[in-house]
């Protein structure tokens, strides 16, 4: 049986049929009824439940939350402390931890990552897994991974399909609050890239004991986490030898389109030498990557992403990169794409990081 907080969010059944009928029931009493503070309660009421029927209609439209206990914020089955899973044995499962990663080579003020760790990680001896850096979005958050993108489920099925072999993967903070838009450079925003690329690294290698930073680590994200996975790899190749670019941009920037726009003084203190190091374009022109490998994956009915996608996928591909592009028909700029993309890639991605 169905529970309340395992009622879907993104079909019309039941929640979001039962906020309109509500609503419908709350508009009647306003009109029928005569006293006043009644009606101005009623009112209250009802401008509550059209306010939550949007909000359930642009969530089902983007896909963020599948459920009412995604929505309210209950503990997954997989909430843990560290701590407790230190001290626990091998689960049947992945378990999910919520935690701090400093930030000491970087001024950045990040919020808490997530990391999974699939069931072979409590083995003893401890195995040393290759590890994935999941990028969120603008606006987003670490936790948008596990939320609208599945991403749990997804290892949980890949892990038990495996021996409970998965890499561990890290959903670092990128932007430092929920509308910020670091791009992941060193910019206003904050020291995004260094944290990246040293604080995190350095971290998750030291306290997971994962494989070494290199052809063992991939880095993927969503839209702004997606460009910033394809220029970190082109940028940090001997940290990344995988990426994973989900309907991103052409390059870092500011605006919600592939113009340069005012992405150079906003994010490059107008230096366009800058920019250019930041530009997967110039990168793909100016260097060659053998070795390196990198997955595009983008909805047809989501231009701008789609045109830099077809743009970028040859130009790696010219530049020494082992290149998969998958186009998917109907796909759009959400979460139902998104899902869907990362459980495409994960196969090839957990191929290339066991080499």
């Amino acid at each position: 049986m169905t529970t309340l907080a395992e009622m879907s969010l993104t079909g019309w059944w039941p929640v979001r049929v039962v906020l309109l009928a509500a609503l419908v029931a709350a508009g009647v009493l306003v009109w029928r009824l005569r006293r006043r503070w009644a009606r101005v309660a009623l009112t209250a009421v009802a401008v509550v439940l059209a306010a939550a029927n949007v909000l359930a209609a642009v969530n089902a439209s983007y896909g963020y939350y599948l459920t009412v206990g995604q929505a309210i914020g209950l503990p997954g089955r997989d909430a843990a402390s560290l701590q407790q899973l230190d001290r626990a044995g091998v689960p049947g499962s992945g378990q999910l931890v919520t935690l701090t990663i400093p930030a000491r080579a970087a001024h950045f003020a990040a919020r808490p990552a997530q990391v999974y760790l699939p069931p072979a990680w409590f083995a003893r001896p401890r195995p040393n897994l290759p590890v994935v850096v999941l990028l969120h979005g603008t606006p987003g958050a670490p936790g948008d991974w596990t939320d609208g993108g599945g991403a749990t489920a997804t290892l949980d099925a890949w892990a038990a399909a495996h021996g409970g072999t998965a890499p561990i993967v890290v959903m670092p903070d990128i932007n430092g609050a929920f509308d910020a838009d670091s791009e992941c450079v060193d910019g206003p925003a904050g020291q995004a890239e260094t944290y990246l690329t040293q604080d995190v690294t350095s971290f998750v290698t030291s306290r997971f004991f994962t494989r070494p930073a290199g052809r063992h680590w991939a880095v993927a994200g969503l839209s702004e986490g997606g460009s910033c996975a394809l220029t970190l790899a082109l940028r940090h190749p001997r940290i990344f030898g995988t990426f994973a670019d989900f309907s991103g941009l052409a390059g870092p920037r500011t605006g919600d389109g592939n113009e340069v726009g005012d992405t150079i003084p906003a994010l490059f203190s107008g230096s366009a030498a800058e920019f250019d190091a930041h530009e997967p374009a110039w990168l793909l022109t100016h260097h060659r990557y053998p070795g390196l490998g990198g997955w595009f994956e983008v909805g047809d009915a989501d231009g701008e992403p789609l045109a830099a996608a077809q743009q970028l996928e040859p130009r790696a591909a010219a530049a020494g990169i082992t290149t998969r592009l998958v186009v998917v028909p109907g796909g759009g700029h959400d979460f139902f794409l998104w899902r869907q993309a990362f459980a495409d890639a994960l196969p090839w991605l957990a191929a290339r990081l066991a080499g």
